[in-house]
């Protein structure tokens, strides 16, 4: 099928979706209302707290938002052809996945800034507050986990995009000293000074670290972990507008920027994808995907449709710095949608190169000799990237390829191969790691509000001393799982722990909008909430059942503490959703539950 036929469709309904089912959301189940003075403007602090310009802030949030996810998911998932991935991607983002983010935003905002587990206490009690933190730490540390194999493995062997976004960090910290303490207020000059420096990064990068820096940004796995661990402590501890915010920002420059030019780009080259609509693989037995279309299909692909992690950014850093209620509607659910069409680009990409070379870049060799498959271009595109690609599994190899391919094909591109590839490499690298920082500041307000349970102090998000223990916890955490873990043992995990998370917001969503006395709309949210519920309990178990319990008793020694420690993570997070939701449903039959001052009109 060409290409046009798939893009040009996808981007009308997204298009339609913001328009109407946007503007529906925010009159009738929000009622978005610029009166009411935001938590960034009630506890304006400097640090946590502070009105952000509303696009500077949807760059921080889209950028925070989008990571492996609609990058890495829909590439592996082409496993079961590119049809699947593609309907769940659209119907997903405009029906849930946007729900779900700008829903939470909205009831954050009205909550003081509240954190999805304070929030979850004070609608559904004491009890189901506790098991939702207890279940989103243990969640976001496997996300995170997730989020930053994907980093390292992208980053490995990559000096030039270690350049490149280790540049971004001086530069986003020149560009808030700019636009708040040199130049109060002047957002234009910062970001042209920023995009200006990124680009020459991007342009010279491949130059400056072949010719002048040698071999020294060519770092191992467990270097780049030990990279990322400071970086995420730093983004951390510092305050919001110094680092995380105008770096986040930045990114999202280059990161909605390629997306364009890739979507122009496949306007134009109109490749044919070449994966079949359905594979063979539907019904199980793939070598990527351990398990069949239903329901594994829904966790590969999580962030591109729909994401639990969105959830702890919608509830952490953005809404500390909304400036007005209408923010919320092209930041919550705008956002969303152009993550949803950053999974869409990134299954053209995969879905157009043949499928013997698709499967011999994401396999090991001993199983891709199984497949009977023929390669048909992977000679040639390895020659052309300088590279060995073949066996290079985890999706961001062929993702790279695949983006490349279309990007070389555009006028005047031929030649240009190696450079589009490593700019890939880059552009992914760069893509993940924004979630990173916002990611481990979620969880050290997570860590701080837990531990203030029985030291009241730690829950202080100001206090120095409470933010560099609960930094601590979280970064050494997702660390572990980084040095110990490979793609085919956390993804499927961050898949499941993500989707149950998004189980949880919306079951709280749910009870939020009982709360703002608009029952007649709970169907917004509790619709998506059943299917998702249903399709991650189900992949969940199977998991457990047929991957990671296998993995503890079986032959191999050296997978018997990952079998043990992902089989255990599994259950908790499986009993703890459970749990929630059974007090939810008790919340909801409840005739006589009064409605929030906080949500109401």
């Amino acid at each position: 099928m060409p290409a046009l036929y798939v893009i040009i469709p996808v981007l009308g309904v997204l298009t339609i979706a913001y328009r109407y089912y946007s503007a529906f959301l925010a009159t009738k189940v929000y009622m978005l209302d610029d009166s009411r003075r935001t938590p960034a403007h009630v506890k304006n602090d400097g640090h946590n707290y502070h009105p952000t310009p509303r696009w500077v802030l949807f760059g921080h949030h889209f950028a925070a938002i989008t990571g492996a996810g609609p990058l890495i998911g829909p590439v592996l998932a082409a496993q079961f052809g590119y049809a699947p991935g593609l309907i769940w991607i659209v119907a997903g983002v405009c029906l849930a996945g946007a729900v779900h983010d700008s829903i939470i935003l909205w009831a954050s905002t009205r909550r003081g800034g509240a954190s999805l587990a304070e929030i979850t206490r004070q609608e559904l009690g004491p009890v189901a507050g506790f098991t939702a933190a207890l279940a989103i730490l243990f969640i976001i540390v496997i996300a995170l986990a997730g989020l930053g194999l994907a980093v390292v493995n992208a980053l490995a062997e990559s000096p030039w995009a270690v350049f490149a976004i280790g540049v971004t960090i001086p530069l986003a910290l020149f560009m808030s000293l700019w636009m708040y303490k040199l130049r109060p207020g002047k957002v234009g000059e910062a970001t042209i000074i920023g995009v200006v420096g990124l680009l020459l990064a991007v342009i010279f990068g491949k130059a400056i670290t072949e010719t002048w820096l040698g071999g020294m940004l060519t770092l191992s796995r467990m270097q780049l972990v030990i990279a990322l661990g400071v970086y995420g402590f730093a983004a951390s501890v510092l305050p919001v507008w110094m680092l995380l915010a105008p770096r986040d920002y930045l990114s999202s420059f280059m990161k909605i920027g390629t997306i364009i030019f890739l979507v122009i780009g496949v306007i134009i080259v109109n490749p044919i994808l070449q994966m079949p609509a359905f594979s063979g693989f539907t019904g199980g037995g793939g070598p990527i995907v351990p398990g069949a279309l239903f329901p594994f299909a829904f966790i590969t692909i999580a962030c591109g449709a729909i994401s639990g992690f969105h959830a702890l950014i919608g509830s952490g850093t953005t809404p500390k710095m909304i400036d007005k209620e209408s923010d919320i509607r092209p930041i919550g659910y705008g956002s969303m949608l152009i993550e949803g069409l950053v999974a869409v680009m990134a299954l053209i990409a995969a879905s157009a190169m043949h499928p013997g070379d698709y499967f011999a870049i994401n396999t090991s060799p001993a199983v891709f000799d199984t497949l009977n498959l023929p390669v048909v271009n992977l000679p040639e595109l390895e020659s052309a990237v300088g590279e060995t690609v073949a066996g290079r599994t985890g999706g961001a190899v062929s993702l790279a390829v695949g983006m490349a391919q279309i990007f070389s094909s555009l006028p005047g591109m031929r030649g240009l191969m190696d450079y589009w590839y490593h700019f890939a490499i880059m552009f992914e690298a760069l893509f993940i790691l924004t979630t990173i920082d916002a990611g481990t500041r979620v969880g050290r307000f997570l860590v701080g509000e837990f531990i203030g349970r029985g030291f009241p102090k730690m829950a202080d998000h100001s206090w120095v001393p409470g933010s560099i223990i609960s930094t601590s916890l979280v970064v050494v955490a997702w660390s572990y799982f980084i040095a110990t873990g490979s793609i085919s043992t956390i993804w499927p995990m961050f898949g499941i722990a993500n989707q149950l998370l998004a189980t949880v917001a919306l079951a709280v969503g749910t009870t939020v909008i009982i709360s703002a006395g608009r029952r007649q709309y709970i169907w917004v949210t509790l619709v998506p909430m059943c299917f998702l519920a249903t399709t991650t309990l189900s992949a969940g178990f199977l998991s457990v059942k047929n991957n990671f319990w296998p993995m503890a008793i079986g032959p191999r020694i050296e997978l018997h503490t990952q079998g043990y420690l992902n089989s255990i993570v599994t259950v908790i997070m499986m009993v703890s959703v459970i749990v929630i939701l059974a007090t939810a449903v008790q919340r909801w039959l409840r005739p006589d539950a009064p409605a929030s001052p906080a949500l109401a009109k």
